[in-house]
């Protein structure tokens, strides 16, 4: 780990208005990680845009959040791993006609297909996992900088995952794909410093999700947390509060 770490302040919780009058764009929004960002950033007053690969997990989404009381999220379809860059212009200036703004971006979306020998990894898996968990992040980020930059202030947050696991055998293109994205985040906060946009990355806690199920595949995945701390904390960064830890990782792994 490269960037300096951070720690959440012990006192601080989501109030209900932290991000009144914001847009959130939250990608792998069908996700564990992705529907508890939407669902919190949604409850701190965002307007929160979910945006995934499958229209249909995207309205089930739309539709449990509107149950449980939640103000109505805007449906945004987007497959990381085959978008061009046009589609990625067309879903900023999307945002840009339609809220006219564009205050933060929630990078949850992963590609993972379990833990793998180098000399069993099929190129196709690890060119995916490259694409999915780098590149495309960066080139959504790029495509709607413009938006987040012309903001008052503005938060892109980038997920990592425990390095000192990740450096092991077996996590093949996911795991060179995190550190990959750790880089991305380094050299984008030294482009950035210095304007309205902070640029921020998260380290949760081990957590339930399909994806920790798919590589602890004998653990009891229910002695796991849902993903809700990490998802406050990410509410946490995308409000003017984080300023302190712009260019660091949140780390939310336990002493």
């Amino acid at each position: 780990m490269t960037l300096q770490l951070a720690r959440l302040p012990g006192e601080w919780t989501p109030a209900a208005d932290s991000l009144a009058g914001r847009v959130v764009l939250v990608t792998g929004a069908t996700g564990g990680l992705g529907g508890a960002v939407a669902r919190a950033a949604t409850r701190a007053g965002a307007t929160v845009v979910i945006s995934g690969r499958r229209k249909r997990q995207l309205e089930q989404l739309y539709d449990a959040m509107l149950a449980e009381g939640l103000a109505e999220p805007v449906i945004h379809p987007l497959d990381m791993e085959v978008a061009t860059p046009r589609e990625y212009a067309a879903l900023a200036e999307g945002l840009e006609r339609d809220f006219g703004r564009l205050d933060g971006i929630v990078h949850a979306a992963a590609s993972f297909t379990g833990l793998t020998p180098l000399s069993m990894h099929k190129p196709d898996d690890w060119l995916r996992a490259l694409h999915v968990n780098v590149s495309a992040p960066f080139a959504l980020t790029q495509a709607c900088m413009p938006l987040l930059t012309r903001a008052d202030d503005s938060a892109v947050v980038f997920v990592l995952d425990n390095p000192q696991l990740l450096q092991r055998a077996h996590w093949g293109g996911y795991g060179v794909s995190k550190a990959a994205l750790e880089r991305l985040v380094a050299i984008l906060h030294e482009e950035t410093d210095e304007s309205p946009l902070r640029v921020h990355a998260l380290l949760p806690a081990p957590m339930r999700t399909a994806l920790r199920r798919q590589a602890y595949f004998g653990e009891d995945i229910l002695q796991r947390p849902l993903p809700d701390a990490a998802a406050a904390a990410a509410v946490y960064l995308l409000g003017a509060q984080a300023l302190a830890v712009r260019g660091a990782v949140l780390d939310l792994r336990p002493d």
